[in-house]
């Protein structure tokens, strides 16, 4: 089973890079933990986002395109970065996430949402 490992954004994050010591403590930890799930084989790929200010969403309306500036408002709706694993099923996903060191320097979150697979769309 895939899954989509979220780390919602915080408005901290979203002001970006946080002091230079803590970045290095928590990159620290967090390369530990990526080593840990890549022995366990289950790391596909990971990787953070820049904040929404250096982004862009496209919105449609039929044929039309319309180009929106970040920065994005609600920062707790936002994705600060991803993990894509490779795990036997949601229980294992969410204890490799109970693991996994704070990504943010206060209160935050992670989501795990499972990826469609080939069986999950039937004939089509």
């Amino acid at each position: 089973m895939r899954v989509m490992v979220l780390v919602k954004a915080t408005e901290d994050s979203e002001k970006g890079l946080p002091p230079q010591e803590w970045m290095d403590a928590m990159m620290a930890a967090m390369g530990r933990f990526n080593d840990e799930l890549r022995e366990a084989g289950i790391l596909v790929m990971a990787d953070g986002l820049k904040p929404s200010a250096q982004g862009k969403r496209v919105a449609f309306d039929g044929p039309h395109r319309t180009v929106i500036d970040g920065p994005f408002p609600h920062p707790r709706e936002l994705v600060a970065g991803f993990w894509l694993w490779d795990v036997k099923d949601m229980e294992e996903a969410v204890a490799w996430v109970r693991r996994c060191p704070n990504p943010m320097m206060g209160p935050s979150e992670i989501e795990i949402r499972p990826l469609y697979e080939r069986a999950d769309l039937g004939a089509a």
